[in-house]
This record gives structure tokens, C-alpha cells and sequence, in this order.
């Protein structure tokens, strides 16, 4: 299926996605994604979006797609969408729909949908403060309102986004960003119950072989005028924080800098 200016396209098991095929999800939230920026046919930490897939199918429905599988499908979308820069999203369902048993035969089917290539919001970001934990926060999957009601929520309190609090008092993740921070010369990754986004992994493996320390710890409110810079990230490696709540966080460009510089050795692997 393609909208009216051809700019998003659909298709389910490697076909064209005609309106029956898509009113049943609609919906429906039982399924999970990975989404991704492919550029030229090439995606970063393409290993890292496949273990992501083949984690959630197996919790979710025990069974999953074959990697080559999966492969060739992302192949067809691109073909069908043309172009040099996609966003792309894969979302993994079952025929047999939510709300029912589990079925003995495997059933799973994988929609991919492709649109323009987005390259995220320039920053820096205001975050307020919302109590929040997201359930299942392992996968990332679909029919979570909450994400999408406290940004909205957020934007009308003066706000650019919301950052979730946990049961704990601990900061953990905001509405489709993880969450870094620099403290001196490390960078900090919450320790929360979070969905461990592609470019989080990304960046946590090419900061090591860079030799940059990295720590993780639990981050309350009241710790966050301490640090010396905070980023959101989701696929974009990095935008800056300027204020969690009423707290001011500096400006840290050269932490900034940092993880553009070593998302960027990520190699981009042909799909």
C-alpha cells in the first residue's frame, strides 16, 4: 500500500499490503518492531535489529522468522520503495491475531514499511518528569499509548518531551529515547528495567574499543544538576539535554561530538 505522493510503502511477506491486509492491525498491539535508517541498501548494527526480532518473536509467539528470511524481505521493500535513504520499520504479528491461544503451527508473518529518511530533532531538549514504567520494556512493541500521551502531554506543559521516573524514584528512559549522561570523563547509562535501543548498543560497543569509560548507575532526580552533559538518542546518535524538569543541565558539544564519532564507525552493513 502507498499513500497519494507514493512517499510510504507496505508489504507483507514480500508482497504489496492491499487495505484488507492492514484494517485486522489496525487494530491490534499484540506485535513487536525494529525500525531503522537505511542509506543506499545499508543499515548500522544490522546484526544488533536482528537479534532484537528474533528475542521478541521467540518471547512473544515461540517461533520466529529465519534471519535470511527477514533479509530478503527488507530487500524486496527497499527495491519497491527505490531511493538512496529509507526509514525503515519491521514489525513482526501473527495471523492468528491477539486475544486467542497460542497456536501450534507457526504463523508469524512480517510487515516492513518503508518512508522518507528522518534524521531526528536538532535539540536541545527540555524533559519533564513523568512517573512511568512501560510494560514489557524488554521489546520494543507495538500499542504503547502511554509513549505518545505524555509527549503529547508534555509539549502542552512547555516541554520538548517526557523522561519516565520509575517505581524506584530512578530515572530510566524517555518516551522513544534511551538516556545518557556524561560525569566527567564517563559516560553513564541508567540502571533501570529500559528497552535497549540499536543505537545505544551501537554506541556502547564502539565507545569501548575507543576506550572511553562507561559506568552504569541509578539516576534519581536530584542527581542530575551533577553531570556535565545528558543526550537523548534513538536514531540519531545523539541530541542534547538542556533540562530534566527545572533542573539545567550544561551544554556538552564535545560529549555530543563523542557519540557522533563513534556511532559513526558502526559500518554499515549491506542488507
Amino acid at each position: 500500500m502507498t499513500d497519494l505522493n507514493g512517499l510510504t510503502l507496505a508489504q507483507i511477506d514480500g508482497h504489496l499490503a492491499t487495505v484488507a491486509d492492514l484494517t485486522p492491525l489496525a487494530f491490534a498491539g499484540f506485535a513487536h518492531f525494529t525500525a531503522m535508517q537505511v542509506r543506499k541498501g545499508r543499515v548500522r548494527g544490522l546484526d544488533l535489529h536482528m537479534q532484537r526480532l528474533r528475542r521478541a518473536s521467540l518471547a512473544l509467539f515461540d517461533a520466529d522468522i529465519p534471519d535470511d528470511l527477514v533479509r530478503l524481505r527488507l530487500r524486496s521493500a527497499i527495491a519497491a520503495a527505490g531511493g538512496d535513504a529509507l526509514s525503515l520499520t519491521v514489525t513482526v504479528f501473527t495471523q492468528s491475531g491477539e486475544f486467542t491461544p497460542a497456536t501450534e503451527a507457526n504463523d508469524l508473518s512480517l510487515l516492513v514499511r518503508t518512508a522518507p529518511a528522518s534524521n531526528g530533532p536538532a535539540g536541545p531538549l527540555r524533559l519533564a518528569v513523568v512517573q512511568h514504567e512501560r510494560a514489557l520494556p524488554g521489546f520494543k512493541h507495538t500499542g504503547e499509548t502511554a509513549k505518545t500521551y505524555y509527549l503529547r502531554d508534555a509539549r502542552k506543559r512547555g516541554f520538548d518531551d517526557a523522561i519516565f521516573l520509575d517505581r524506584h524514584g530512578c530515572l530510566s528512559e524517555a518516551t522513544i529515547w534511551n538516556v545518557a549522561y556524561l560525569d566527567g570523563s564517563a559516560v553513564i547509562w541508567p540502571i533501570a528495567e529500559v528497552l535497549t535501543g540499536i543505537t545505544m548498543g551501537i554506541l556502547q560497543r564502539q565507545l569501548k574499543t575507543l576506550g572511553v569509560p562507561q559506568r552504569e548507575l541509578a539516576v534519581t532526580p536530584d542527581m542530575v544538576g551533577g553531570f556535565s552533559g545528558a543526550v537523548v538518542m534513538n536514531w540519531t546518535p545523539g541530541v542534547s539535554i538542556d533540562a530534566i524538569a527545572g533542573t539545567a543541565i550544561p551544554a556538552a558539544p564535545q560529549f555530543v561530538e563523542l557519540l557522533h564519532t563513534a556511532y559513526l564507525r558502526e559500518p554499515e552493513v549491506e542488507i
